[in-house]
């Protein structure tokens, strides 16, 4: 990409996305999207792959994936050989929590806000193995303190009579959107020798990460939600230190090294092996699927610099397209914004602000078991008569709309997004559900 003048953050900048004329991508959060630069590097890719398959899957797509893992190494600050890619997070948290060696007693600790696929991870481990699962509840807003202490106790309660052997947590928590203390949390890992399992998907390409300064345990995160890379994609970064106990991929394929067995000889692996360590071998080729998203990050780290004007800026019209957006909706709305007193739970592209929906018996009310009804058509009615979507969550006893802050849009997109919704609010509040 030819160095040029960086288009300016707003309306302007939809001319690199694909979105349709009328669509408003207002709910950035939960695939992503990526630009026309990259679109274009991810066909050529493929275009490639299919005219000379073997050459390119045996011979230039390794290269190619160390290109994009030494990218990926320079945005996190960690060395390459610590890095690889996996196609999103659910991945990689199963790949950790089914890799670890469980003994009675273990614990594995977690949020009550941690994703949903993740939390049923958890419990499938727990029911599988000897680990057990605990739950720390808590509702937001809480303050950083509070959820910090919250953990800390946790794990002196749990350390009593077993022990927590890993902690799962998130840098930036789904439903709702909010920033967590993910950096004080690790110290209390650290403290604690619990080992420390942390959920970035909202992570690359939304908050400045520094994974070699962080020095968690394991850490991984989606590059096709925030970073511009084509789905799927997920870097999964594990410190050399702990690369022994993640000894396979998953699914298990040729780079896992099996304990030998009396007599008998070395599996055969009919791809080609490198100068590379048995750790990124393993997730090199794990099975065949189409691994072009992986190939596509330094394309999509290049658009972000040339043409954006590089990370720290995007970062910043982000959070300050939610946090404006956010301010104006709540008032549209006549409610509020999620927010600790700390004001850190905003410190991100979210903007959480509660529905002016009453929950309850009376007139002009919802009653709770209609809830995930009015939920749905709301989602639903957003998509067929507006032409766009937005997150939409049940929380502490109130519905919450998610919105993303995201360098094509404005706030003006967002107030638009608040009068949408206060009209359904108020349809849906006259049990005009249909």
């Amino acid at each position: 990409m030819e160095s040029q003048e960086p288009t300016p953050f707003g309306a302007a900048m939809r001319q690199h996305f694909l979105f349709a004329p009328s669509y408003r991508p207002l709910n950035h959060g939960s695939f992503g999207t990526y630009p026309r630069p990259v679109l274009d590097r991810l066909k050529q890719l493929q275009l490639d792959s299919e005219r000379r398959p073997d050459p390119f899957i045996r011979y230039t797509y390794p290269r190619l994936l160390d290109e994009s893992r030494q990218a990926m190494a320079e945005l996190l600050h960690v060395p390459e050989g610590e890095v690889v890619f996996v196609p999103n997070v659910t991945t990689a948290i199963n790949t950790v929590l089914r890799a670890l060696v469980y003994r009675k007693g273990d614990v594995i600790v977690h949020f009550a806000t941690v994703y949903g696929a993740v939390q049923k991870t958890i419990r499938y481990i727990a029911e599988t193995t000897e680990a057990e699962a605990f739950k720390i509840e808590f509702n937001y807003p809480i303050g950083d303190d509070e959820l910090v202490k919250m953990f800390e106790e946790t794990i002196e309660k749990v350390n009593k009579d077993r022990r927590v052997k890993i902690a799962v947590f998130d840098t930036i928590s789904s439903l709702p959107g909010v920033r967590m203390p993910f950096e004080r949390l690790t110290e209390v890992c650290k403290k604690r020798e619990v080992l420390s399992l942390i959920d970035g998907a909202h992570g690359a390409g939304h908050i400045p990460l520094d994974l070699g300064a962080l020095g968690a345990d394991f850490f991984t995160s989606n590059c096709h939600k925030w970073l511009f890379v084509p789905r799927g994609c997920a870097v999964f970064h594990v410190p050399e230190r702990n690369q022994h106990l993640v000894r396979s991929s998953l699914p298990t394929s040729h780079g896992f090294e099996p304990y030998p067995l009396p007599g008998e000889g070395k599996i055969s692996n009919p791809l080609p092996s490198g100068l590379r360590s048995p750790f990124v071998e393993m997730f090199q080729f794990v099975g065949t699927i189409d691994n072009s998203p992986y190939l596509c990050v330094p394309k999509a780290l290049e658009f972000r610099k040339e043409v954006c004007g590089g990370e720290a800026k995007i970062m910043e019209y982000c959070q300050e397209v939610a946090r404006e957006g956010g301010k104006k909706a709540a008032e549209i709305l006549g409610t509020e914004v999620m927010e600790n007193a700390e004001g850190t739970l905003t410190r991100c592209a979210f903007a959480n602000v509660r529905l002016p929906l009453q929950i309850g018996t009376g007139e002009n009310e919802i009653m709770k078991e209609d809830v995930p009804v009015a939920a749905q058509w709301i989602s639903r009615t957003l998509v067929d008569d507006f032409d766009t979507f937005m997150a939409i969550v049940y929380y502490g006893g109130h519905l919450w709309v998610r919105f993303s802050g995201q360098i094509f849009l404005q706030v003006e997109d967002i107030v638009w997004g608040a009068h949408t919704l206060k009209e359904l609010c108020q349809r849906a509040a006259k049990g005009l559900v249909d």
